[in-house]
């Protein structure tokens, strides 16, 4: 009896193991879902977006496919908050908060963003995007209140995987993409991805084409079961046609004109080559802690030669003369990155500190040349064929910039419901920047000098239950500028701050939902100084306020859904005398997308979706002299739609109409002479996809 009693309790004594510390699935891809719960950017560590105390979108890979988007800015188009200011394809401008973004970051690390050059990442490389909106200071230091825009690139597998995907559609749009990623050895500690896109269009504009060839690989080695090392390279050119947009009349109001009219000449050309190289470390330790380490170095080289409208066009649509832009650049730039993340216990709460160290180096050349072909030109009857002018380069333009960072970010847990989060970086910034005509050889160097920059920023999150959390935050970021006053001195750098308290909430599991109030203000704007012309103060100011709701993921089984509204209130002070534009975000915007996949036997292998992008008007108001145009555009809403079919379990066939209404707008306007774009006619675009 003893002996069988002893047996049972050995039997039923628990066995104690070794800790095992989980890690999040950051990846989207394979996941079907319009939502992710966790995030990286505004942290160092990957949290929910609970733990983020801003407000943040996830585009996930389920999403980029759904929506057929190739570039940046045609997938940012239709995400929650954003404006884009429309360019050629990969070229746009990208706005959040009445701002314009001026880096993208690829996993994490930040790169220089000049959307004139075209350097946006394709969507074939990228997992998903992750989008933080308002100032970003504590882990970039300076640079535009916009926020950030990460896109984490898509990783090698240990399992094997591999897919085609073809496109064709409106206007010869014709791509292909290919994709494989498996093991390199049998136990799967090293693994490889590789990918490669060739796309070629034309545009709804005559005589607009776009060319795009990418190559992308990343392997990825477990140097220890607790540390990763990877290596990647994002190699992608582009040749286009580049359209620079209409003028308007000479009142500053919107040309009513057919949309494929082109402004251009038949010699116009852009060509760009992009490669980015990423290496990164990460070593994990048991308690849930860790150190990364990282660098990116892109190559940028662009050229490009185009000429479009030089002034308004009169009533009868003659535009005097045709301006030309003649540019050479190129661009290295460096980002390293280093920190720890360690989680502790201080006073029986838990805390958790990230300490780091960045260094950011930026070289540019850019020969720029200007000038304009004499002459009438019609808009009814535009002469696209007037002689290539002899366009040399009138100036040169070189930037050395570099940027040193110290930061700290502490996490504590006063209690189990409340979180507090006090960060602050140090920043050490320089800027050489000399100027040279070409003709004389004179030159004129300007040098920026900002030592010890602080950057503070505090959050605090409540959770009112396992399901909702409030938060406030306070952020802060600096821009310094180039611009002297009138004694002959720099002034000081813009900076940004702001106010944000919002709510978050994961409504039911897979569908997330949040909403904020911010008040943004941009201090230190360079204007013009009335009483010493030539020279500037540092007196304009730009006050952003607004609200932000948004929904994303899975209400029911088989549908998917993510809709964000985005009320903007942008006011510009002092700045009678600024010489430049400023835009105003629209006051509303409404981005929905939703799709269901029928349940109904028989019918599981449709799918249909559909969204809407809706904005209310919005301008540019241009301020040359003392004097100041406005050029406005009337609000839109464009409907979009898909249908899918699941031809057998490895392959899919879609379509996709966008502007399924052939709705007439503007989606961007600029000047008097440039910068003024129709939105998209409808267009239908078939895709085909395999996967095994």
């Amino acid at each position: 009896m003893l002996a069988a009693l002893q047996a049972s309790a050995q039997e039923t004594t628990p066995m104690v193991l070794d800790t095992v510390t989980l890690y999040a699935i950051y990846e989207t891809e394979g996941t079907g879902s319009y939502a992710s719960e966790d995030i990286s950017i505004g942290d160092k560590d990957t949290r929910t977006q609970r733990e983020v105390p801003q407000s943040t979108t996830v585009v996930t890979h389920q999403r980029l496919e759904d929506g057929n988007y190739t570039s940046l800015d045609s997938a940012l188009r239709e995400t929650p908050g954003l404006f884009v200011l429309a360019n050629d394809d990969g070229r746009s401008s990208l706005y959040s908060r009445g701002f314009e973004f001026d880096s993208l970051y690829l996993n994490g690390l930040p790169s220089p963003l000049d959307s004139i050059y075209g350097g946006q990442a394709d969507m074939a490389t990228v997992d998903h995007i992750e989008v933080l909106r308002g100032p970003s200071g504590l882990f970039v230091g300076s640079g535009e209140p916009a926020g950030a825009i990460n896109m984490r690139l898509k990783q090698a597998q240990d399992v094997p995987a591999y897919s085609i995907t073809g496109r064709i559609g409106s206007w010869n749009h014709r791509r292909i993409e290919a994709d494989a990623t498996g093991a390199l050895n049998e136990s799967g500690t090293i693994r490889g991805r590789i990918v490669g896109a060739y796309g070629d269009e034309d545009n709804w504009v005559d005589d607009v084409d776009n060319k795009t060839k990418v190559l992308y690989g990343t392997l990825a080695a477990d140097l220890t079961p607790d540390s990763t090392a990877t290596f990647s390279i994002n190699h992608r050119l582009r040749e286009i046609t580049p359209f620079n947009g209409l003028p308007t009349y000479e009142d500053g109001s919107l040309l009513d004109v057919d949309r494929d009219i082109y402004t251009g000449a038949d010699w116009n050309y852009f060509d760009n080559d992009v490669t980015d190289y990423i290496a990164e470390y990460e070593y994990r330790m048991a308690d849930g802690g860790h150190v990364k380490v990282s660098a990116l170095y892109s190559s940028t080289e662009a050229d490009f030669l185009y000429g479009y409208a030089a002034a308004a066009a009169a009533a009868n649509g003659d535009v005097r003369g045709m301006r030309w832009l003649n540019r050479d650049y190129d661009q290295d730039a460096l980002s390293l990155d280093a920190y720890i993340s360690k989680p502790f216990q201080l006073f029986g709460s838990e805390s958790n500190l990230i300490v780091g160290m960045d260094h950011r180096r930026i070289d540019s050349t850019m020969y720029n040349g200007v000038g304009v072909i004499p002459g009438t030109f019609n808009i009814y009857d535009w002469n696209t064929s007037v002689a290539r002018p002899d366009a040399g380069f009138s100036s040169k333009e070189e930037r050395e910039i570099n940027q040193t960072g110290l930061y700290a970010q502490w996490r504590v847990k006063p209690t189990p419901t409340t979180t507090a989060i006090a960060g602050g970086r140090l920043s050490w910034y320089d800027a050489d920047i000399t100027g040279t005509t070409l003709a004389t050889g004179a030159t004129t160097t300007t040098e920026i000098d900002e030592d010890s920059e602080f950057t503070p920023y505090l959050g605090l999150i409540k959770d009112i239950n396992d399901t909702i959390s409030v938060y406030a935050s306070y952020t802060e970021i600096f821009q310094p500028q180039a611009d002297t006053d009138a004694s002959g001195d720099l002034i000081e750098p813009r900076t940004g701050r702001q106010y944000e308290l919002g709510v978050k909430s994961e409504l039911r599991p897979g569908l997330f939902a949040s909403a904020a109030y911010f008040d943004l203000k941009d201090k230190n704007r360079a204007i013009g100084d009335a009483d010493n012309p030539g020279y500037s103060l540092a007196q304009g100011e730009a006050r952003v306020r607004g609200l932000e709701a948004e929904i994303s993921g899975s209400p029911l089984p088989g549908w998917e859904l993510t809709a964000g509204y985005t009320y903007t209130d942008t006011d510009f002070i002092d700045t009678t005398f600024a010489n430049g534009s400023e835009f105003y975000t629209p006051a509303h915007m409404l981005q929905l997308w939703t799709k269901y996949r029928f349940q109904r036997a028989g019918m599981e292998k449709w799918q249909i979706g559909g969204g809407i992008t809706a904005f209310s008007n919005f301008k540019n108001v241009v301020r040359r002299g003392g004097t100041a145009t406005d050029v406005e555009a009337p609000g839109y809403a464009v409907l979009d739609l898909m249908a899918s079919y699941d031809v057998t379990d490895q392959v899919q066939a879609s379509l996709t109409v966008n502007n399924a209404l052939d709705k007439e707008y503007y989606e961007r306007v600029g000047s008097s002479s440039v910068f003024n774009y129709y939105g998209e006619p409808r267009s239908v675009n078939f895709k085909l996809q395999a996967k095994f």
